[in-house]
């Protein structure tokens, strides 16, 4: 077993929408030669989420602007919005999915947690205990 197949089969199982799957595979294999550690975890996600209808995701399933709170091994709790690299805030606490925390996001449900590596090595762990999903956008 590779070392990234021992690291998938001990991560939680994850849901993606078809539609976060695919901009999200795209933007991680645009983003293979300016972010190539990130970029690869993120594609590994993908390859290893359950992808299903956008319409069929769970409201508690961590997706593309949803606003998940959690717990971290230190034991401090944040709420974040995960959101594409363009968006990214940290001082609004919006996450870019080309981060290590913000791919480590992608696809929990309240109570799951994940083991996740920092860029400078450093393993972390953090636990969800909600995800609120965006308010649609009403057409005129």
């Amino acid at each position: 077993m590779t070392e990234l197949t021992k690291a998938n089969s001990t991560k939680p199982a994850i849901v993606v929408s078809d539609v976060d799957y695919k901009r999200l595979s795209d933007l991680a294999t645009g983003a293979l030669d300016r972010f190539p550690a990130v970029a690869e975890e993120l594609l590994a996600e993908m390859d290893r989420a359950q992808v299903v209808s956008a319409a069929l995701i769970p409201p508690g399933v961590a997706q593309m602007h949803s606003t998940i709170a959690y717990r971290a091994d230190s034991g401090q709790e944040r709420r974040v919005t995960l959101v594409y690299p363009g968006e990214a805030d940290i001082a609004a606490n919006r996450i870019s999915i080309l981060t290590p925390i913000g791919t480590a996001l992608i696809g929990l449900s309240k109570d799951q947690s994940i083991t996740w590596v920092t860029r400078d090595g450093q393993r972390h762990a953090l636990t969800v205990l909600s995800v609120e999903q965006p308010s649609p956008i009403l057409a005129d």
